[in-house]
Order: C-alpha cells, then structure tokens, then sequence
C-alpha cells in the first residue's frame, strides 16, 4: 500500500512494503527528485538497510555461538511496515520481528520509519527498540537514491582530505582505499564514477553535501549529520545516486567472532531506543 502527504512545496509517497520512499515531488514544477526504479538498472529507490549493512561473510553470523545467515543489506527492505500513524505531514511506520525473522535475525525489535515534510525539507527518522530482555545489537543505514546526470556536482560542505574504502564483487571490504578528496570538495559525476562500486567515507569533517544539478536549476541539501559512515553509490553511468548515511558496514574476509563485536555495530540494553535521521532540503529556480 502507498501513502501520500504533501504541503505547498512537496509531495511524497511511501509504500508500506519496505517503508520505500517512492517518491519526492515537486509541487512547483512537478519535478521528480527521486528514482523512480529500472528493473534493467536498478529496481531500488530507497531501501532500509537493517540489521546489516551490506554483505556479510558468507551471509553469516555468530550470536550467542550460534550461526545465524542474513542476507545482504537485511531483512527490512524485504518485509511489509505498518502504518502506525499519519498527519497531514508525517508518516509513521513500524516493523516488529515475526517467526520467521528471527530464524536468521534471533531478536525481538520494532523499527520505526518517520518521514515528516517541513517546508521544502524532508526529515527521514530511523528508530530501532530493543523489546528483548537482553542485549541486542545491528547496523542500520539509508540508501535513497536521487535523479542524477553527468555532470551533477556532490559538493561537501567542508573541503577534505578524504579516502573511502572499497568492496570486491562479493562485497566485502577488500582493504582498497581510494583518495577521492585531495583537500577539494566535489565530486563530479562522471561515466565512470562509479566503475569500482560504492565509495564508503568516514571521518568526514563535513555534515552534509549538496547534489548541484545546475543543467536543470535543481539541487538537493543532504544531511547526514554524525553518521560514522557516508557512503556514495550508483550503478556505473547511471542516471542516479545513493546518498547513505550508515552506522554500520560490510564485513571483511577478517570475520569477527560475534555479531556484537563486528565493525561499527550497535548495541542497545533492554528497553533502549537508538534513532538517527537525513533530511533533504530540495530547491529549484
């Protein structure tokens, strides 16, 4: 099911199957902001990365010395979300774990999606509680992907001195690390952009990047604010890009011996709430 809310300046759609934003609308020009999907491409417009992000080492894990298989990117994106709420602008989704999840993902959760319109901004909420009597850990993360061309700009807020970190084929970490920002703060997008896959950043000094699509007069203000990990991605020459907050990341071939101990996992007690948001400001002459 999809629903729809909308002010003076934008319209936007989420479908209840995945919370998947399907659509940022402008309602000045009708412009679509957001990908709209391409089987022939790539079919995903903005999945919820949760309880991993990326690959796992053979999909596997270890919790409580047990061995757990979770697919890439998680079990979320593939669930439906109900709606727990709706205003004229907010929308409110929660997903809670069933028999089935907890085969491969062993604990109780619910993870709420916020999507809420202020002015020409969209704010994305992300919500994990732990309902469990223990501890419970994940990685969460977003992965919106944006109307792009060559020639579109991703201009950070601050100059840096930036290195990201690279995947193989089989998307793990493969220990390859690429400058991409030698004291500058763009990005071009170009043909081949994209050719080594997905560019992961950390310790960025910047809390947002600006998308400059200055053919059309448009251009899109992203904030990632304190996430760890911002990472960059589209499939090579394609008319799009993944702008994706992650407080989590792919395994390596070094694979840790516990879930809770893997890279940039989170963990909560029982009870305990973990929230994180983007917003997109959206302008156009």
């Amino acid at each position: 099911m999809v629903n729809t809310i909308k002010n003076t300046y934008l319209e936007i759609s989420v479908k209840s199957f995945g919370a998947t934003l399907t659509s940022v609308k402008s309602q000045k020009s009708g412009y679509e902001f957001l990908w709209q999907g391409n089987d022939e491409i790539w079919n995903g417009q903005s999945p919820v990365l949760f309880p991993v992000i990326g690959a796992l080492l053979n999909n596997k894990c270890v919790i409580g010395g047990k061995e757990y298989e979770i697919i890439r990117h998680g079990i979320a994106r593939h669930r439906e979300f109900e709606l727990f709420s709706k205003t004229d602008n907010e929308l409110v989704f929660v997903q809670r774990e069933n028999e089935e999840t907890l085969k491969s993902y062993p604990f109780k959760y619910e993870l709420y999606m916020s999507f809420k319109l202020d002015g020409n901004s969209l704010t994305v909420t992300h919500t994990v509680k732990n309902t469990n009597d223990g501890k419970m850990c994940f990685g969460i993360g977003a992965h919106p992907a944006f109307n792009c061309e060559t020639g579109d700009r991703i201009i950070f807020e601050k100059p840096e001195n930036a290195y990201c970190e690279r995947i193989g084929a089989d998307s793990l970490l493969n220990g390859e690390k690429d400058l991409i920002l030698d004291g500058s703060d763009t990005i071009i997008i170009e043909k081949h952009t994209f050719d080594k896959d997905v560019m992961i950043f950390s310790s960025l000094n910047s809390k947002y990047v600006t998308l400059k699509k200055e053919k059309l007069g448009k251009e899109i203000k992203f904030s990632f604010y304190d996430a760890p990990f911002f990472s960059v991605w589209a499939k090579p020459n394609a008319p799009f890009v993944c702008l994706e907050p992650w407080y989590g990341i792919n395994d390596s071939h070094e694979k840790a011996d516990s879930f809770f101990e893997k890279r940039a996992n989170i963990t909560l007690d029982a009870g305990d709430s973990f929230s994180f948001c983007w917003k997109a400001e959206f302008s156009e002459k």
